[in-house]
């Protein structure tokens, strides 16, 4: 399957997911924790393979490439922001209306996946990350290579 074909899969089953997690009527608070959960979903899938600085590079880098869409994502220079990225993360999402928060949610979510699929393949992305982003009763409808 062509790379392309993956990232398009892999924003869709992100943004569904988003959209059931966030629930029927969301606000932009329900899209910032649904967005957190997913994220240490991922974290706590990804830590064990890439490590502490291994996740803070990929959010850090993942979040910079997303901001150039959503330049509101940007991270400042205060120290706040640098120490607990996350919160931050999370005010900017509640900040703004749900859609946008949405759409800068899935963004972000599918660079990070994309950014580790070229550091680790697609094939072990999506053994890390498939199962966060695809229900249990889609996971054996999808086509994972070998």
């Amino acid at each position: 399957m062509a790379t392309s074909d993956w990232t398009d899969r892999r924003r869709e089953a992100i943004r569904r997911t988003l959209e059931q997690r966030a629930g029927d009527t969301p606000d932009a608070s329900r899209v910032a924790a649904a967005t957190l959960s997913l994220w240490h979903q991922a974290t706590t899938r990804l830590k064990p393979v890439i490590g502490t600085g291994g996740l803070d590079a990929l959010y850090g880098r993942s979040l910079q490439l997303t901001a150039t869409a959503f330049p509101w994502l940007a991270i400042g220079v205060e120290g706040e922001e640098i120490t607990a990225p996350l919160a931050s993360l999370r005010r900017r999402l509640e900040a703004i209306d749900p859609v946008a928060a949405a759409q800068a949610s899935v963004a972000l979510l599918v660079t990070v996946t994309d950014l580790l699929a070229t550091l680790v393949g697609e094939s072990l992305t999506e053994r890390l990350l498939g199962p966060i982003w695809t229900p249990p009763a889609q996971a054996s409808e999808l086509e994972i290579p070998s």
